[in-house]
């Protein structure tokens, strides 16, 4: 069985779990708007854990290959607050 294929470019959604912490949305933003100059902050749906311990991040980042989705997965989790990207 072939596994699904992604047409790019596409629109291409990405999830980040992160630790609740001050900034940690602006220091995310920094990283993604490497890869698409289009996501701006306000663009980000935060969703909060029940205890607030950590916040989910999604936004859909305007994809061209799965060179640059690679690079993006490794440049957000070089960041210490970033527990998963998905």
């Amino acid at each position: 069985m072939d596994e699904p294929r992604i047409e790019f470019p596409c629109d291409y959604p990405i999830k980040v779990i992160v630790v609740a912490e001050p900034n940690i949305l602006k220091e995310v933003v920094a990283v993604v708007e490497k890869y698409d100059a289009r996501i701006t902050a306000d663009k980000v749906e935060q969703q909060p854990s029940k205890q607030g311990n950590y916040v989910s991040l999604r936004y859909d980042l305007w994809a061209t290959g799965t060179a640059q989705l690679e690079k993006l997965f490794l440049d957000l989790k070089k960041i210490q607050a970033v527990r998963m990207v998905l």
